[in-house]
Order: C-alpha cells, then sequence, then structure tokens
C-alpha cells in the first residue's frame, strides 16, 4: 500500500499564491501575517491535514522541548504517579515527554539511554533497572552537557542531582511500629542490595532491631530481584514454613506483602494476629486487600514535579554553574488493620 505524500508549507503556499514564508510565519500566529491571512492559512492546513515537520523543526533551532523518562515498570502505581507528575512539570514549561521502560533490565535501560539519546533530548529523568550496576551510558549524555537526574533508585557513584526519600528512616519507622506492636521476630522482604532504596531500607530495619534488643536473623531477611507478586507468594511460603517463622514482617514495597498476605490467608494465618505486615509504597492495593495493608507512603507525584523542575532549570544553565545535589523527601507512616494487634 503506498503511503500518502505529506502535505508541506510549499502545498498550502501554492493553493493560496502566497509565499511559503507567509504560511510558516502564519502557522506559528506571527504579528506580521493579517488576521485574514492567517485564519486562510489554518482553515486549509486543517483541511488538508498539515502536520509540521518537528524533526526538521529541531535540526534547524537544535531544540525538540523534549524530555526523555527511563524507569522500570509503568504499570506500577509509585512509577505512573511519578511520570504524572513529571508530565505536569515539563507541559507547563512547554516541554514534551518520552517514557521508556526497562523492566528492570540493564540491557534494555541501556537501549533506551540509546535510543532517548538518537531522539535528541533536553533532559533526561531516570529510575535504575534492579540489574543497573553500571552506568556508563549515562556518559554521553553528560559529555554533551545535557542534564541526567536520578529518582528514588539512583547511583551511589555518580555526581548528578537526585531525587530521593529517607529510607533509612522510613525502614527504620516501618520496622519499630512492629516492635510497638509486640513483634519480636520480624523478618525483612527486601530488592537487590546494590539499590540504594533497598539497601537503606534494610540498613533501617535493622538499626531498629538493634535499638530493641531483637536478634537480627540472616534466615528471615529475604532478598528479591524483582518483589513482583509471584515472589511474594514465593517469599511467603518460605518464611512462614521456616521452623520458627516470624511474628512480623516490613516488606520494602506493597505488590510483595500483599502476597504475603493472601498466601497466609491461604494456608490459615492469621493476620495480624500471627504475622503482622506492613508494606511501603502506599499502592491503590493497600487499601483493597482484606485487611487492609500498613504501609510507608511515598510523594512520588511529588517527586515527579520536583525531578523535573531539575532537569528543566540545569538545562537553561551553563554547565558550569550547575551544582549536584541530593534532594531528600520525607515520608508518612499510614497504619492499617494489617499491623494493629491486641495489646500485649
Amino acid at each position: 500500500m503506498n503511503k500518502k505524500r505529506e502535505v508541506t508549507i510549499y502545498d498550502i503556499a501554492r493553493e493560496l499564491n502566497v509565499s511559503p514564508s507567509t504560511v510558516s510565519r502564519a502557522l506559528k500566529d506571527h504579528h506580521s501575517i493579517g488576521k485574514k491571512t492567517k485564519k486562510a492559512v489554518l482553515k486549509l492546513a486543517e483541511e488538508r491535514g498539515y502536520q509540521p515537520n518537528i524533526i526538521a523543526s529541531s535540526l534547524r533551532s537544535n531544540k525538540t522541548n523534549t524530555i526523555g523518562i527511563i524507569t522500570s515498570w509503568i504499570n506500577r502505581p509509585f512509577i505512573s504517579s511519578l511520570i504524572s507528575g513529571v508530565e505536569m512539570a515539563a507541559n507547563k514549561s512547554g516541554f514534551n515527554v518520552i517514557i521508556s521502560q526497562s523492566h528492570d533490565s540493564y540491557e534494555n535501560e541501556v537501549a533506551n539511554a540509546k535510543t532517548l539519546y538518537g531522539s535528541r533530548i533536553e533532559g533526561l529523568v531516570v529510575s535504575l533497572a534492579m540489574e543497573t550496576t553500571n552506568y556508563d551510558h549515562f556518559q554521553k549524555f553528560l559529555k554533551k552537557n545535557i542534564p541526567v537526574v536520578f529518582v528514588d533508585r539512583v547511583p551511589d557513584d555518580l555526581n548528578t542531582t537526585k531525587v530521593v526519600i529517607n529510607n533509612y528512616e522510613s525502614g527504620f519507622k516501618a520496622t519499630e511500629h512492629l516492635i510497638e506492636q509486640g513483634c519480636k521476630r520480624i523478618a525483612h522482604i527486601g530488592g537487590v542490595r546494590h539499590r540504594n532504596v533497598y539497601s537503606e531500607r534494610m540498613n533501617g530495619y535493622v538499626a531498629a532491631l538493634k535499638k530493641h534488643g531483637l536478634e537480627v536473623d540472616s534466615n528471615l531477611i529475604v532478598e528479591s530481584d524483582r518483589l513482583s507478586s509471584e515472589e511474594g507468594y514465593r517469599i511467603a511460603e518460605y518464611l512462614i514454613n521456616l521452623d520458627a517463622r516470624p511474628d512480623g514482617v516490613f516488606s520494602a514495597n506493597d505488590t510483595a506483602a500483599v502476597s504475603f498476605i493472601k498466601y497466609a490467608k491461604s494456608v490459615g494465618v492469621n493476620v495480624p494476629e500471627d504475622i503482622a505486615v506492613i508494606g511501603f509504597n502506599n499502592d491503590p492495593i493497600s487499601t483493597i486487600i482484606d485487611p487492609a495493608l500498613s504501609t510507608v507512603s511515598h510523594p512520588a507525584f511529588e517527586m515527579g514535579k520536583l525531578v523535573a523542575a531539575q532537569v528543566l532549570n540545569q538545562g537553561r544553565l551553563p554547565s558550569e554553574l550547575i551544582q549536584a545535589q541530593t534532594i531528600m523527601l520525607e515520608t508518612e507512616l499510614i497504619i492499617r488493620e494489617s499491623t494493629l494487634r491486641e495489646k500485649h
């Protein structure tokens, strides 16, 4: 099937018997073009299905007014809220957003970075894949002074701006809440430890146990490279079938925590009476599961707005004036039925 030829400003100019530059200025609502001419140009452009060649325009101006996002899974509530925040801030400044997801794969993340670089984006927002430990694929952006700002999952050894939450304090608060509910043998379901968010949440968990004189048992600390629903079931089966099973669980995300509750109920283990469970992120599913899941709020939308603002601000500054900084937002403990036990 032959593709229909694109309508150009030259075609519109020929039909209206005006110059191509007049059509171009009319489409841009330039003050030098009269209302009558503008109206005629816009009407014919609409009728002929004219589309501006954004790529050609960006090559001429060296501006695409586009920023890219690389993130893990866009179908996760935290990520979708984060992206919404980025889009709102970018759109307000006249920028478009190109979204890509790595599916937590390093290879996908590298491919995403290559594609976005080829798209001539003017800034990049990144939340790292679980697998990523090498960051060379971001160097070409930095060498060309294209702002790269990391959010949530960030690298420890790249001198760039980062927007994060206080994961250590959040992990500490979540674990201490379980201790205050009478839990003495608390398990932790975490992500891979080279990823900052999971190592810091685990460190907060360990610190809370030590503060209250409780044992740190390595058998109760389980690491997952996905923290998916399926992983939540697998880990729940392992923990619940231990000879000395836990009486409390702190999960580094709500997805695994909800699966833990489902599995526990399926084998006759009561939550929170037998095992109290707390998650992380305050995903919508945390209020749907029965019992409702205690969790830690994650200000995803605010983080998205902040990270976009950082990218846009850095794009306006000479490279020598850009200073790398870490912006940390606070979280809030949200207590629901999954941890509220009878007072001991």
